[in-house]
């Protein structure tokens, strides 16, 4: 099998999850990481049996696709001087805190016929997957994603930190243009918001209720969809789909004699159970490859950009 040769750039949490996937592809060989702390890089180096590098462009002549795991600050200049070397990269998301850096960066990918792919990893969850089979016309669709204050990310706000893998998901469940934005939120524990409540409508006349927290001491990952004849609810961390139908029975009939019925019928989709980080960078290295045929839009991949950053104004402009 060919193998690409893969480094990370950025050992951080998110970043090591990266180096361990990159072990355990087999389209993968990981050739090397690179941070600027040099003592952190070369323990997992040791652990994970590749090297070391204090500066990211030690990687130019040694790999041919990068995760690029560093401060969202970051993203910009980092993606775009390995693209500049014809390297492609999978960043992680969001891709740049403007729309605008965003866009010149998969101009340039395309210009040097690179790879450029977020980070949305959320898109890989078994369950999401499914999900995009079943979802048809929701005119109702709630997603919560809150948990306890970590103390990572603070420099990201909770709409770019957690908020943005709903958002992503929900854009491509409802295949309408955003009518209107509504935000609300709050800080915490950090100078960006740490909470927020988001409505969305869309000119379909859907509408998408989003709660992010990270100031909530019980942690928990769901969305749920209503649909004609449909409630769907999704767990993201178990990666499970439960499906409530409307009961058929003509429980009607004998209303006067009975004080219940059966609400709905419960039904368990069976989801083929994956880490979605190792089918993210799976998908990546065979996009890397040309041995996937699916080109991903720069308008649809940033879709959910431009609705966070609206999010973003909005809650800022409200204090």
């Amino acid at each position: 099998m060919q193998k690409m040769r893969a480094g990370v750039v950025g050992v951080g949490h998110m970043g090591g999850y990266h180096v361990i996937a990159y072990t355990e592809l087999l389209e993968a060989d990981l050739v090397g990481i690179a941070d600027p702390r040099i003592d952190r890089a070369r323990t997992i180096a040791e652990t994970y049996n590749t090297k070391a590098y204090e500066d990211y462009r030690d990687l130019f002549d040694k790999v041919d696709a990068v995760s690029v795991c560093v401060p969202t600050e970051l993203h910009y200049r980092v993606t775009k001087d390995f693209l500049e070397a014809g390297i492609s990269v999978l960043v992680e998301k969001p891709i740049t805190p403007t729309l605008r850096e965003a866009e010149e960066l998969f101009e340039l990918a395309a210009k040097r016929n690179c790879i450029l792919q977020v980070g949305h990893v959320e898109r890989y969850n078994g369950a999401a997957q499914e999900l995009m089979n079943i979802v048809e016309n929701p005119y109702f669709i709630e997603s919560r994603r809150i948990g306890p204050f970590s103390g990572r990310n603070i420099k990201d706000g909770v709409v770019m930190d957690l908020m943005i893998h709903d958002l992503d998901i929900v854009l491509r469940l409802v295949s309408s243009p955003v009518e209107a934005i509504s935000a609300y939120g709050g800080r915490v524990f950090s100078d960006r918001e740490d909470f927020a409540t988001v409505l969305l409508s869309f000119e379909s006349g859907t509408v998408a209720s989003l709660i992010a927290s990270r100031v909530s001491e019980y942690k928990t990952r769901t969305l749920a969809v209503s649909q004609k004849d449909m409630y769907i609810f999704l767990d993201y961390t178990d990666q499970e789909i439960f499906i409530h139908r409307q009961a058929k029975a003509h429980w009607w009939l004998l209303r006067d004699q009975i004080k219940y019925k059966q609400d709905s019928l419960i039904e368990r989709i069976f989801v083929h159970k994956e880490n979605p980080l190792k089918l993210q960078l799976k998908h990546f290295l065979h996009r890397c490859m040309g041995e996937v045929d699916t080109e991903l839009e720069p308008e649809k991949e940033l879709a959910s950009l431009r609705v966070a950053l609206e999010i973003v104004k909005q809650l800022n402009e409200r204090g």
